[in-house]
């Protein structure tokens, strides 16, 4: 029986009612943040392989400024798994709501101050020093925000539609891809590319002002979930929801963790990494690359919404077994497509997104389900981040390095690897734990 905490009320009377979230309301609120988060964390992706080498690491040769650049995007993901823990840790003690306003704020304030950081050439070392402390704080604010966003959705699901509730967060991350591509893509055809570089950069950073404010609004305009509300009433929060985690749910902590590896893998191979390998080996022209990644965000899109529909149908389970094997194969035709020039490199963004769309839009709902929800938030969180950790913190500069030094067919095998250990840790987990 999990040692529980009583409400902050002494009283032992229910909670007064609360107008019910409407299904708009709630889908909206989720997709809205997660949008927002995902724009930040991406503007800094392209920005990491189309400026800051330049900028911020300008006295290295141009392969190891991209490798630096790339160290710095990792720090994110390390930081996430602290922010989990902390807006996780209020989360499930004083609500999903306050929280995620929380975590909007912290990703967004140091999105904002990015775009107004002096460079290398105007403070010197101090330029990427604060450049690595304002990543630390995307994604710490970005490890909060997806298990909240994530629960606001699935804890408001009727039956039978938890796939397809928590379809609508995950939405975030290709609508995120494709604003941060288009709002660079669209620069570059208002000025030139050397005064992108000067001060046009900071443009996408600073706008971010613009969407934390509708963020916010929409997130003050929910009320609490009805499953958190239900814990509250039934006195079933715990003291230290981290601790929890890891005494009681450790094997579903770390399944949890592999099974969502190869998801992270393939994004980050399919976006940050495949940008800098067009734009700094196949010497493809800026706009052209942005081009064919604001195609393949609308892939992603596209294949969301209808995968979740069918994880509702024949289940979630056997959906990411059937997936996890497509993405396995796909891994063997990596070398082939990424080496027959420009048309091959659309092919593969196109493709390696369309399988993004179908594991993306189930994990959300698989990483939350073996977590009662006096936890919910900090394990599925946790859960989510440490894949993150594992699979995307260093998978641009992995790639890069791997293609560098061994070839192509080497990167191949880095994401078919990572197939492998996902579809271990799948068949190896329980139904309840997917």
């Amino acid at each position: 029986m999990t040692e529980a905490v009583r409400s902050v009320s002494p009283s032992s009377e229910p909670l007064a009612p609360v107008a019910v979230n409407s299904p708009a309301r709630v889908l909206t609120a989720s997709l809205v943040g997660t949008t927002i988060e995902f724009f930040d964390f991406y503007v800094y992706a392209t920005a990491a392989v189309l400026v800051f080498p330049t900028l911020f690491f300008p006295n290295s040769d141009p392969m190891t400024a991209l490798l630096a650049s790339f160290a710095t995007f990792s720090i994110a993901f390390f930081a996430r798994p602290m922010g989990a823990v902390v807006f996780g840790h209020f989360g499930d003690r004083i609500g999903r709501k306050a929280t995620l306003v929380a975590a909007l704020l912290t990703m967004g304030i140091s999105t904002v101050i990015i775009g107004l950081l002096p460079t290398y050439e105007q403070i010197g070392v101090m330029a990427p020093l604060l450049l690595a402390l304002c990543r630390f704080g995307q994604g710490f604010g970005l490890g909060g925000e997806w298990g909240g966003a994530v629960l606001l959705a699935t804890e408001n699901a009727p039956e039978g539609k938890r796939n397809w509730y928590a379809m609508f967060p995950q939405l975030g991350a290709p609508v995120g891809l494709f604003l941060s591509s288009g709002i660079f893509w669209l620069l570059l055809h208002v000025m030139s590319k050397d005064a992108l570089v000067a001060w046009g950069w900071r443009v996408p950073f600073v706008a971010s002002t613009l969407l934390i404010a509708v963020g916010l609004w929409v997130r003050f305009s929910i009320s609490e979930t009805p499953a958190f509300r239900k814990a509250m009433e039934a006195h079933e929060r715990v003291a230290v929801p981290v601790k929890e985690v890891f005494g009681k749910y450790k094997r579903s902590l770390f399944l949890g963790t592999f099974v969502a590896l190869v998801t992270f893998v393939l994004f980050y191979i399919g976006t940050a990494w495949l940008l800098s390998y067009n734009v700094k080996v196949l010497q493809i022209p800026f706009l052209d690359a942005l081009e064919i990644q604001i195609m393949s965000a609308v892939v992603f899109g596209i294949f969301i919404p209808l995968t979740a529909k069918v994880g509702d149908k024949i289940g979630r389970r056997l959906s990411l077994i059937v997936i996890t094997i497509l993405i396995a194969a796909f891994s063997f035709l990596l070398p082939t497509l990424l080496t027959a020039g420009e048309a091959g490199v659309a092919i593969f963004a196109a493709g390696s997104m369309a399988l993004m769309g179908m594991t993306y839009a189930l994990i959300g709902a698989a990483l939350a389900a073996p977590f009662p929800t006096s936890v919910r938030y900090t394990g599925a969180s946790l859960t989510f981040n440490f894949a993150g950790i594992v699979g995307a913190s260093l998978a641009p500069y992995a790639a890069t390095w791997l293609q560098t030094n061994y070839g192509m067919a080497a990167v191949g095998y880095y994401l078919g690897l990572a197939a492998v250990i996902t579809l271990v840790c799948i068949l190896a987990s329980g139904k309840e734990e997917v």
